[in-house]
Parts: C-alpha cells; sequence; structure tokens
C-alpha cells in the first residue's frame, strides 16, 4: 500500500485536530490541574544524594559515617526549604527532579549513564560543571536553583555557622 504526500498529509491533520479535541475536552472535564505540595521521593532522594557531595565538597565531614549523615541530613533540609517556597515555585523543583530521574533525560542532559546511586563523582562534578556553563540559559538556571538550594541547606545548619563566621542571628530580633 503506498500513501501519497496529500492523503498523509491529511491523516496527519486529522490525527491533531483528534489529538487537540479530545485534550481540550479532558481539560473541560478535569479543569485545570492544581499544583500540588513538592513531595521528596525516592528518585528526587538520589539525585540529590549524589549532588551534594559534588555541591558541597571539601566542607563535608572526612569520616564516611559522619559524610553520609551530612549528606542525609542537608538532603532533608533541601526538602524542607523546597517546602518553604511558592507552589508554583516548587512544581518547577519537582519538574526538574522528575526530569533528572528520567532514564533517557539522565544520560542525554546530565551525561550520566547509571542510576543516581550508581553515579560516579566524577561523572556528577562533569555534569555540574557542564551546566553551570551551558550555552542553554535554562540550564544554567537549574544548577544555580541547585546550588543555592543545596548551599541554603547546608548553611541553613545553626552547626555550620561558624565556618563562614557568621555568628547567628541578632538576639534582639530572635
Amino acid at each position: 500500500m503506498t500513501t501519497s504526500r496529500r492523503s498523509f498529509l491529511k491523516i496527519g491533520i486529522i490525527g491533531a485536530v483528534t489529538l487537540a479535541a479530545g485534550g481540550a475536552l479532558y481539560r473541560a472535564v478535569q479543569g485545570p490541574a492544581q499544583p500540588r505540595a513538592f513531595a521528596l521521593d525516592d528518585n528526587a532522594r538520589a539525585v540529590l544524594t549524589a549532588i551534594v557531595p559534588s555541591m558541597l565538597g571539601p566542607v563535608l565531614p572526612d569520616a564516611p559515617a559522619a559524610r553520609a549523615a551530612a549528606v542525609a541530613s542537608t538532603v532533608e533540609r533541601v526538602a524542607g526549604a523546597v517546602h518553604g517556597l511558592p507552589l508554583a515555585t516548587q512544581k518547577e523543583v519537582q519538574d526538574l527532579f522528575g526530569l533528572l530521574s528520567l532514564g533517557p533525560a539522565r544520560r542525554f542532559l546530565a551525561g550520566v549513564p547509571a542510576s543516581w546511586n550508581e553515579a560516579t563523582p566524577a561523572q556528577v562534578d562533569v555534569f555540574l560543571q557542564s551546566w553551570q556553563h551551558h550555552r542553554i540559559a535554562m540550564l544554567v538556571t537549574a544548577y544555580q536553583a541547585l546550588h543555592d538550594l543545596i548551599a541554603g541547606a547546608w548553611y541553613s545548619n545553626p552547626a555550620h555557622w561558624d565556618a563562614i563566621g557568621y555568628p547567628g542571628p541578632i538576639k534582639e530580633l530572635s
């Protein structure tokens, strides 16, 4: 069976109109999607657990148990920081972690071939450096968001204030 160019275009247009009508009908019945609060699922936790050591580097403890505890604490603080953002921003962060969790996107956009649990520190470092200096502004913005969330989560812990010479909030304001 051979298909002419004209019939191919007709089928394509009919298919596009059908999909658009179906999408419009679905939205009319379901209504607009409501933003939901950020949820730190296992995939997002794996992404953060891989990225935190590369972002924080030498400020993390050297002892393996203390290092793992510091990374876990920072991951939880990132979740808490995201919960303080507006719902629309929480959705964007959720979308970023969802994108990084998808295998093809992780390979194509981050250059990490294995899962985040199996990613080497060198692979994560290359990924972060590529996003930090990428020619696509959206990836630079995503890097900056990850950086700010992780650094903010780390330094929101009063135990880390001495390292940067922060004496804490003014007593009169506490």
